[in-house]
């Protein structure tokens, strides 16, 4: 039986294999292998979340759950140098690819740390984005906490966006995500997912 991707480490037998990928109107170019998440190419939900993206230069950006990177690449481009990216995720293999794949579109802005969540990161960050198209598979008892953690790190006014199939929980996660930030937006539909929003406040 295969492992999933969110093992922390793989023992697929290695399919190295390279694709492009055009996003936001540029192309990147990503190596996956067996083992990660989406290795064929960039899945509709991390595209529909993408072009849903409205970061400004000089953000500080958190792509949580980012496998081989494409989200955490595409939001390193948006910010510019003077912004940053931390991308996090338990998979080894993938983090180890994110790394690769940052090298190979040019960015200089962003870092890639293994582990679970926040825990994973240097203490005391915070940020004007968090970014997810989390592991659903892994059960709400999972991802919940860590999208938790996470808005708990935002900046105030910084926002928590989230892509979701919508038959996998897309309400109930709204539902705990309004209850969490006081209200959570659906900010776009399409092709069975949805994207939620939720921004702290502010002022507290």
């Amino acid at each position: 039986m295969n492992d999933h991707y969110f093992t922390g480490k793989p023992s697929a037998k290695h399919e190295h294999r390279e694709f492009t990928a055009e996003l936001r109107g540029k192309m990147y170019s990503f190596q996956t292998d067996a083992g990660v998440f989406s290795k064929d190419a960039v899945d509709t939900g991390t595209q529909i979340l993408i072009d849903t993206l409205a970061l400004k230069p000089g953000e500080t950006v958190l792509d949580l759950g980012s496998g081989y990177g494409p989200i955490g690449i595409v939001a390193a481009t948006l910010v510019g140098h003077t912004g940053h990216v931390y991308m996090v995720d338990v998979n080894e293999r993938a983090c180890e690819l994110a790394r690769r794949n940052l090298v190979k579109n040019g960015i200089q802005h962003a870092q890639v740390f293994v582990g679970d969540g926040i825990k994973a990161l240097p203490e005391n960050l915070s940020f004007d984005w968090v970014l997810s198209n989390p592991p659903i598979r892994t059960g709400k008892a999972v991802v919940y906490p860590l999208l938790v953690e996470a808005y708990q790190a935002l900046k105030a006014g910084g926002c928590l966006m989230v892509v979701i199939r919508t038959k996998q929980g897309a309400k109930s996660l709204e539902a705990h995500l309004r209850d969490l930030a006081g209200h959570c937006d659906t900010i776009e539909k399409k092709a069975g997912f949805r994207v939620l929003k939720c921004c702290k406040p502010l002022h507290t």
